[in-house]
């Protein structure tokens, strides 16, 4: 583990409140650099020549003006817009020092008194007024004294750096929200895969790996503990249906010979019939709790010529069943498996039904479907589902076959296995539809 990671918090919440602070941090620094770098103050050429020309009208109006009444409520009103402007007498000005410095461009009010007639004092100065002053001559006794500091407006100090820096915070916010939903809730997926795929194959070898936050990582391993203990159960459970494998075919076999030898015909055959029962029981029990078609290879077969061979050998038991679909569809699937589901659907629709039809199609472009048609009874609405349940058997007419209830249960459990599903649907205007939908590139467990 490098240092970055053992400085990274460990639980959901210290992560995510370490990333709002980040991200706000991030977003108040770009916010001062793009108001040190990108929001420049107002041009100062621009906001001179605006005050030349102001002061410029001033002047005039004033030149224009009757009374000193007049005069006086001109400058109150140029005042109450913002230019500080003053009448004065010609001797109250003085003459400016050698080293005094103007605080702005002269440049501007010189080419505006040089289009307007007007004759600016550049050399005299009011002595009560600021040194930003600007001094132009109304007649022979007066001058008209305009102050002309330049200040930043509202906008450009406050508005529009507080406008781009909410703007660069969002955008921060936003990115790093991404940031979090990928890097701090991602391992959630993982999580929720991992579990997924154990579902479909608890024997997968490989282990989840213990990442993201600690909540998350003891998640892991609780997932990674659960997964071995559910092996050795399923190891135990091999175990147990090895053992009663022999424990109960080794008296079963007793048995038959034993029975073989009784001397009343009429018990013989009854007793014979009973054990062959049990055993087929048995059987047929531990083939449905085997774990081998999880293990088998997986393999690629010609998936029409697959079930031909399924159909014909039914056929030659005596039994109407026929094949309709395209002539090649190459599928990769466990075949033994596949064969053992598509062949106890087969089995239970001739023991319902005198002709049989096993059909192929796409049902779109991710999956086929494998249907399985009988005239026999059907099966009721309510029962459809519970047919799909271990040891259950429908009633009336589809119950008495002498089998256990468990052809349909293997057969649902082995297109799950790939990545598929079974559904029966009734058949107009007698019979049964069975049909086994999978998926195009077979999904298996």
């Amino acid at each position: 583990m490098g240092w970055a990671q053992r400085l990274m918090p460990r639980s959901i919440a210290a992560q995510l409140m370490s990333l709002v602070a980040l991200s706000e941090l991030i977003g108040i620094t770009l916010a001062a650099v793009t108001v040190i770098f990108l929001f420049d103050s107002p041009s100062i050429n621009d906001t001179q020549k605006f005050l030349a020309g102001r002061v410029s009208e001033v002047a005039q109006l004033l030149r224009s003006t009757k009374t000193p009444t007049d005069a006086d409520e001109l400058l109150a009103a140029a005042r109450r817009g913002g230019l500080d402007v003053r009448r004065v007498a010609l001797g109250e000005l003085v003459p400016r020092t050698a080293g005094e410095t103007r605080p702005f461009s002269i440049r501007a009010f010189r080419q505006l008194a040089a289009e307007s007639g007007i004759e600016l004092l550049e050399e005299l100065r009011h002595p009560a007024g600021s040194s930003s002053q600007v001094v132009v001559k109304l007649d022979n006794g007066h001058a008209l004294m305009a102050d002309v500091a330049v200040n930043g407006g509202f906008w450009s100090i406050l508005l529009r750096p507080a406008a781009g820096g909410a703007i660069i915070l969002l955008i921060s916010m936003l990115l790093l929200s991404v940031y979090a939903v990928r890097w701090v809730i991602a391992p959630l997926a993982e999580v929720a895969s991992a579990a997924t795929s154990f579902g479909r194959s608890p024997r997968a070898p490989e282990a989840l790996r213990r990442r993201g936050p600690l909540e998350i990582a003891q998640v892991a391993d609780a997932l990674n503990d659960m997964r071995t203990r559910i092996r050795a159960l399923l190891d135990d459970r091999t175990r147990m249906l090895a053992a009663i494998s022999h424990d109960l075919r080794t008296p079963l076999t007793r048995l038959r010979l034993r029975a073989e030898r009784v001397g009343e015909d009429t018990l013989r055959p009854a007793m014979l019939g009973d054990i062959a029962k049990i055993t087929r029981m048995i059987n047929e029990t531990l083939e449905y709790l085997r774990d081998d078609a999880r293990s088998e290879a997986v393999s690629h077969i010609d998936l029409p010529s697959f079930l031909q061979t399924i159909c014909s050998e039914f056929a030659d038991l005596g039994h109407a069943v026929s094949y309709a679909g395209p002539a090649r569809l190459p599928y990769a699937c466990r075949p033994r498996a596949l064969s053992r589901a598509v062949t106890n659907v087969v089995e239970n629709a001739v023991k319902h039904g005198s002709t049989v039809a096993v059909a192929l199609r796409p049902k779109d472009s991710n999956h086929i479907e494998i249907e399985v048609v009988d005239d026999g009874p059907g099966i009721p609405p309510a029962l459809r589902d519970k047919v799909f349940e271990p040891f259950f058997k429908a009633d009336s007419a589809r119950q008495d076959s002498g089998g256990f209830g468990l052809g349909l249960s293997i057969a649902q459990d082995i297109a799950k296995r790939h990545g598929g599903s079974i559904e029966l649907k009734p058949r107009e205007p007698v019979g049964l539809r069975v049909s086994m939908l999978l998926p195009l590139k077979s999904v298996l467990a």
